[in-house]
Order: C-alpha cells, then structure tokens, then sequence
C-alpha cells in the first residue's frame, strides 16, 4: 500500500495471538493515536464477532462498537457496547419513523450480549446496518472539508477520476436510526464503493477483517489527503482572503492579561481556561475571512458539541491596539455574544427544548493573539482548542475547494440573518445545531454525570511547596478538584509537588513555576503563568516562612537577619496578597487567600522574637488585607500553626538531633530521621491541650477550609492550628 501522508503502523508480529475482539482495539488504538485521523472521543469502530450464545451455547454474531463517551486512541475491551446483531436488525420492525426515532435509543439495552458491555452510543444502528464485519467511522479532517464544501458532490466525482477511490454522497443526517438505514441503502444502491461521506459529517469505511478495515480506512483517507492538500498549499497567503491583521510580538503578555477577564466573563469564573497561538490559529484569526467563517460555526456534530454554535471573534486592530483597548474589546463582545446566543436559542426552541444554558462562548477568538478554549477542567478547555483547530483544517479544505460561481458574494452574513455557506464552506443550519447542542439525549447524558468536586473548576497556586506542609496543601487542593500551580523559589521542589498533585489530580491537574516571593515582579510574572496555565487564579495559599537562630553565645541575631526574616515572612505575604488581589479583581469573581502566621505570633518569647514579631505582622496583615479586598468579594484569612516536624525541610536531621538533645529526650543515632522527627513531634505535642503532634495533613484541612465555600462569610480571621496551647489564646 503505497501512502504519502500517512503511514501504515499496523505489526503484524504485535497482533499474534490476538483473538478478534483484541484486534478491534488494536485497530482503535491505532486509528485513534493519529489526530489527522480523528479527534478525541471522536469517530467509532466496530467489529462483528461470531461469539457462543451464554444461554444455548450456539454461535451468534455480535456486534462489538465503541460504547457512549470513549475515546479510540485509549480504548480497551470493556470501552465496547457489546449486542446481538440479529436483534439490531429487529429493532428495523418497531421503527415508527424518523419523527420518533429517538425512542429507538431506549431499544439499544435490550439488545445486549452477556450484560451488554458499556452503554451503546446513538451512531450504533450506523455500524449494525452496513453489511460488513468491520466498519470505521471518522471525522478527519480532509474528509470533513470535502463533506462541508458547498459543492462537495461535485469534488466526489473528480476524486475518483484523479484517484480511484469511489466514495458515495449523502447529505446532512444527524445520526441515529434513520441515518443507519440510510447508510445501508446508500451501500445496496452502491456495491463497488470504497466509502461513505456524510454531508457536515464524517466518513465510513470498512473490510472483511480488521486489517483490511485498518488498510482500506488509510487508503481512502491519504487519497483525499492528495486531493485536498495541493488544494490548500496552492492558496499561500490567499488562504482565507489573505492576512488582515499581523500577529503581535508582546501575544502571551496580552493573552495573560485577558485570560483572567475571559474566564471571569463565562460562568461566573466557574471553568478552566486554555490559548493556543500555533501557526494555524494565528493564520486564521488574523485572514480577512476570519470573522464572517466564524460567525458561520462548525459543521461536524464532533466539534460544534465542544465549541458551542460559533465562537466569539473580538474585534479589533492589534496594529495599533493597546491593553486598554483589547480589553474594552473583550468585555464589550460578551454582551453582544449572549443576545446573539438567546436569539438563536428562542428561534429554534421546542415545547421540550432544555432550558438555555450559560449563554457564553466556549471558544474566543482573538486577531493578533490567539484562540481562547474554556472547559470544566484543563483536559477538556484543551481538548475544545484542538476541536476548533479542527475546525480550521476543514474551513481551509472547503474554502480550498471553492471555484467560480460558489463564492458568496454577500460576504460576511449578519446575525440574524445568516446564510450556512460562506467561501463554498457549509456550516450545519441553526436548527440543525439547536438540535445536536439540545438534543434530549445529550441533556440526559449531561444529567448522568457525576456530581463534581467542591474545588472543580477552581485555580489554586500554592507558593512554597517544599515537602510538609507546602506539598500537602498542594495535594489536598488537588484532590477536591483543584487545578494547581505549584511554586517554589527552587524548581526541583515545585516539580516534585507537581508531580505528587498529578498522581491524585491527572497528568494536566498541576504545572511547577519557580517564584521568587520578595520580588514583586517575579510574584506577577506567576499569576500571569498561572493564567496562562488555567485561565486565572481562584485560590493563594502563601505558606512560605523562615527562621534565624540566635547567635548561641550572645541571643541576639544580626540586623541583616532581621531584615530578611522579616522579608522572607512579611514582605512575601503582602506582596503575594496584593498581587493574588490584583489578579482575582480582574477576574471579576472572588476568591480566596491564605496567609501563613504562626502560635509564636502571640506568645513571647526568648531566642526567636524576629521570627515572632514577624508573624505577628503577618496576622495583622491578614486583617488590613480583609479591609482591602473587600470592595471586590475576596476573602483574606490566616493559618497559625504550632510546630510542624513531620516531612518539614525545616527541620533536617542535624536540628531535629540538636533539638532531641536539648530537651534531654533520648534517642539512637542509628535511627532513622523520620523516627528522630516522630519523637521530637510528640515532645511538642505534650506541650499542647490535645497531645497530638501538628501534621501537615491538619495544616492542609484547615487550608482547604478556608479555601473553599464552606467559610464564604468569613475574611479577617486567622485559624490556630496547633493542638491548643493555652499560652497562645487570644486575650
């Protein structure tokens, strides 16, 4: 088989042994692994398999297809819906008609063999009816342009010509049950064809065995790769009507800036944010069709389900723009964006529509910077960026196959008013969209979904993340849903809570950024990262700390030792306050800041009063900071802990050894450090009401406290953690 873009990765030595049902997802996996392929959770695949009825032991075909909501680059064997082909074909008798076809989905259940694996997906009638043991449906992107160029028909025809392939038309379907038996007609009426190309849609292919499958999808997919591609190169720097904007130098400055007032704008806050700034996205954001494209939306039901019924384009000049004026941009777009979007939800509304939901873009487009993609985590805000780069491949294909008399000489449509062609590219029809975007089914999966976590959707950037108290804040956060950013002035330390949230959070839960906390620059040049990484901040915890020790002869330290005790301790907190202040404000959404005081702030003491004095600052700031924060619904509040022995950096073996021996408490060297810490912890603890060491666990519930609602009317306050020690009550 002879490819020019793609490539046959198919080893015959991997697939011995493989029974039929692991050759489908080895098929799968393959398939999925190449995005020019297909995108995330997109496509399906299936296999029909002769398996031993569990009840009479006879043999039976059964119909082995991607199940609902799995993804082919990942899937395994339970990922598959598993039913009796001959009761697929059965089901064809109750069918009462296309006006009704949804109930058929109910159907689908009853249809299952030996428990019927994962729940079977609405394209599953697509795969039972075509009269092939191996069937592939993809969405890629060569083949989407072609089934979303306005004369694609016609391009069918001369594909054939140039190629060989022969691929059969059929106009937009959405899928399910009619669209299944339309896919069988179209192959009865169709015997020698190589394909299936659905109007909007996407293409099915099939074989006799999964390998052929596998090599018949790759021959038909790299021969519109060879028909589309010279298309598209041959267009230079006419593509899309050529540049209209060039791409600002200063992109990822702007793109932190307006992240956070993107991300404020949508949802209240509540979602994650991604930006994307590749060649492709800024070729098209910057073309002179770029608008009036976007305005038409997306035409495959893959993509328009993630990237909602168009994106927001923000207008403006990045020649001759400023901050100021992309963010007067930005926050003036919304407003417009939401009564488009109600008046397009109210035109195409039925009696049984769902109600609207939030009326704010997922995908925003800005000339000279990027595409902005929102989602309930990272994963998917990022997942929605490469739906819509998918996007841009097809408009580059359609308009690529644009010749004379299929131009739209209207130009950019208005709101509402608008046409589903523009530049020979198809978008689906308004209805159409409402249909897929509030189809009863979709409502009914997004219901099923599990309740999500109290910090899902929240950003938190933890600053000092050493092993002990940093780290467990980290992961605590991490594990009631939390996006983190770990921080540390050393990067070895910020990755390796990085990788502790990950283990918790998933691999895109958590980034390490190394931060210098006395220098105000570096603090906004994180929470700009910070941004960047999720979109905004929600949540600071500031837990970095330190302490000098006395000169032992003469108790005193020296001035330079008291200024960078109180630097480290003081000036940290306010300058991370007051930017987290900034940050949040432009946000527009609250949020949440902790600040990290001590027991000794309120007991006095010899050998250690910089240290206690500086705490007690810290404690003070937390109330003026209240004050200060306020005016914009952020919360302020401290955390004083007693001491933390257990995993602290702070105290090292040689201090914990020094410790045990000034306090007489008898120990072995041979003895581990952690037992040496686990002794001089429950020294501490004796001193306390409790008699229970102070663990870094402890430090992170009370973090996670303060962090989340359970305390939304509470700023100001700072909350002892330590055991309760008498001499440290507040008079």
């Amino acid at each position: 088989m002879n490819l020019t873009y793609l490539e046959d990765r198919w080893d015959d030595n991997a697939t011995t042994g493989m029974d039929e049902a692991d050759l489908l997802v080895y098929r799968s996996n393959l398939l999925g692994s190449d995005k020019r392929l297909t995108n995330y959770g997109g496509g399906n695949t299936s296999a029909k398999i002769t398996m031993p009825d569990p009840v009479t032991g006879e043999g039976v075909i059964v119909l082995w297809v991607k199940g609902s909501g799995g993804d082919l680059g990942t899937i395994q064997r339970e990922g598959f819906a598993t039913l009796y082909q001959d009761r697929l074909e059965g089901l064809k008798s109750r069918y009462r008609g296309v006006a009704l076809e949804d109930e058929m989905v109910d159907l689908y259940p009853l249809c299952g063999y030996a428990g019927g694996g994962r729940p079977p997906s609405i394209d599953t009638p697509l795969h039972a009816f075509l009269p092939f043991p191996h069937v592939d449906h993809l969405h890629p992107d060569w083949a989407i342009a072609l089934a979303a160029a306005a004369n694609g028909p016609a391009h069918l025809e001369k594909l054939r010509e140039e190629t060989g392939v022969h691929l059969v038309w059929l106009p937009w379907k959405r899928p399910g049950f009619e669209l299944g038996l339309w896919l069988e007609k179209a192959y009865q009426e169709n015997p020698e064809a190589d394909g299936i190309l659905l109007g909007s849609h996407g293409l099915f292919t099939w074989g006799q065995t999964s390998r052929e499958s596998y090599e018949n999808t790759l021959r038909v997919l790299d021969a519109i790769g060879r028909y589309v591609v010279p298309k598209v190169e041959a267009q230079g720097e006419t593509l899309f009507g050529g540049p209209k904007h060039s791409t600002r130098a200063d992109r990822l400055a702007l793109a932190g800036q307006i992240l956070p007032v993107l991300r404020g704008q949508i949802n209240h806050g509540a979602i994650i944010g991604h930006f994307t700034d590749s060649d492709e996205v800024l070729r098209f954001v910057n073309s002179e069709r770029a608008e009036a494209l976007a305005w038409q939306g997306t035409s495959c039901p893959d993509h328009f389900v993630r990237t909602k019924v168009r994106p927001m384009y923000v207008t403006w000049n990045p020649t001759e723009g400023t901050v100021e004026s992309l963010l007067s941009a930005v926050e003036a777009g919304f407003p417009k964006y939401r009564e488009d979007y109600a008046a397009y939800y109210n035109e195409n509304k039925l009696p049984d529509s769902p109600a609207m939901r939030a009326p704010e873009p997922t995908v925003v487009l800005v000339p000279g910077v990027g595409l902005f993609s929102f989602g309930k985590n990272k994963q998917e805000a990022r997942i929605t960026s490469e739906f819509y780069v998918n996007a841009i491949h097809v408009m580059e294909g359609a308009t690529a196959l644009q010749t004379e008399g299929t131009h739209d000489e209207e130009g950019f449509v208005p709101p509402q008013g608008a046409g589903t062609v523009v530049d020979n590219y198809v978008s689906l029809p308004p209805r159409e969209a409402f249909n897929i975007e509030y189809w009863l089914l979709e409502e009914a999966k997004l219901r099923r979904m599990p309740a999500e976590k109290e910090l899902s959707r929240k950003v938190a950037v933890v600053v000092g993340v050493s092993p002990g108290i940093g780290q467990s804040i980290a992961v605590r956060l991490a594990k009631e849903g939390a996006n983190v950013v770990c921080a540390d002035l050393r990067m070895e330390l910020a990755e390796g809570s990085a990788d502790a949230v990950r283990a918790v959070g998933g691999k895109e839960s958590a980034v390490p950024l190394i931060v210098d906390a006395t220098n105000r620059e570096s603090v906004q040049k994180l929470l700009t990262d910070a941004a960047l990484a999720f979109g905004g901040v929600d949540i600071v915890a500031m837990v970095v700390g330190g302490i000098f020790a006395p000169d032992e002869k003469t108790g005193k330290i020296t001035d330079a030792q008291w200024q960078r005790t109180f630097d480290i301790n003081v000036l940290t907190s306010y300058i991370v306050a007051d930017e987290a202040k900034e940050a949040m404000a432009r946000q527009g959404s609250g949020g949440s800041i902790i600040l990290f005081s001590s027991a000794n702030a309120v007991v006095a003491k010899r050998a250690s009063f910089a240290y206690d004095t500086s705490k007690a600052a810290v404690s003070h700031l937390v109330r003026e900071m209240a004050i200060e924060c306020a005016p914009y619904g952020i919360r302020i509040n401290g955390i004083a802990p007693a001491s933390v022995v257990e995993g602290s950096l702070q105290f090292p073996r040689e201090r914990v050894i020094t410790s045990l021996a000034k306090y007489n408490i008898a120990f072995d060297e041979s003895e581990t450090t952690e037992a040496l810490r686990d002794k001089l912890a429950n020294f501490y603890a004796q001193r306390t009401l409790l008699k229970k060491p102070v663990t870094p666990a402890a430090i992170a519930e009370a973090t996670l406290l303060l962090a989340g609602s359970r305390l939304s009317l509470t700023t100001g306050q700072v909350l002892a953690v330590d055991g309760g020690l008498p001499e440290a009550f507040l008079r």
